[in-house]
């Protein structure tokens, strides 16, 4: 059976949103068992299934149209849709915006009118390249205006990356010195859902839900690309409905 997760968050009533897990699918290991990225080696047909699967039990009013994320900041927009981009816009009802993750932090936004939303691929290259502000700068809404939701992501004890990373973030913002624990020999711990805090409070973004999944810990819920390497990903939609 198909595991959703509904973002407890106020979105207007036309505004739908979820997650994926791992469960419901047809992919054999690695990728067992809904996997829904077409680049990881899984069967095609397996992955062809468990969109389908997908799309039938959430009601999709549409196809997906799959991004080809690089860990970049640009966003696919109605007016330029070319899906090479980490995140999706759009202000039209029945287009079903989409990322894939497996331990990078999806993000979803709308507005409080109910009339746009976006979804955001940010691992820790696209937060400090500003791939959240990217998306919060295709609404005609001031950011106050806007609320998000973060979705599953490798949580803050499994998260670790080099000095580098840390000192990249803390130069940009010395408040991101917060959201780093020293880990073992001399790396680090980041959190990536108090980084992305920090960058939509830095942006006037105040409505902040969702958080606190790990991906790397919940192995029977899932995917991580860290843990496993090899491995599906799940998706994270939003869409307005029509």
């Amino acid at each position: 059976m198909i595991e959703f997760i509904r973002p407890d968050w106020p979105a207007p009533s036309g505004v739908r949103a979820l997650a994926t897990t791992r469960r419901g699918g047809v992919s054999r290991p690695p990728w067992d068992d809904f996997n829904l990225g077409h680049h990881v080696a899984d069967d095609p047909a397996a992955v062809a299934e468990n969109r389908r699967r997908l799309a039938a039990a959430a009601g999709l009013p549409g196809p997906v149209v799959w991004l080809e994320q690089v860990h970049g900041v640009r966003i696919a927009t109605p007016e330029a849709p070319d899906p090479r981009a980490d995140g999706r816009f759009t202000d039209r009802p029945g287009e079903v915006c989409a990322v894939l993750t497996a331990d990078c932090l999806p993000v979803l936004l709308c507005n409080r009118g109910g009339t746009a939303v976006a979804a955001v691929h940010a691992g820790w290259r696209g937060l400090l390249a500003g791939v959240i502000e990217a998306a919060l700068a295709c609404f005609d809404d001031e950011p106050s205006a806007i609320m998000a939701w973060l979705g599953p992501a490798i949580g803050p004890q499994a998260f670790e990356v080099g000095g580098e990373v840390r000192a990249a973030f803390v130069a940009e913002d010395r408040r991101a010195a917060d959201h780093f624990a020293p880990g073992r020999a001399g790396r680090w711990l980041a959190d990536l859902y108090g980084l992305a805090r920090l960058r939509l409070d830095r942006a006037g973004v105040g409505a902040v839900h969702g958080g606190g999944f790990c991906t790397f810990n919940e192995q029977d819920r899932f995917f991580s690309y860290r843990r496993d390497g090899q491995t599906g990903r799940m998706a994270s939609l939003i869409w307005l409905q029509s």
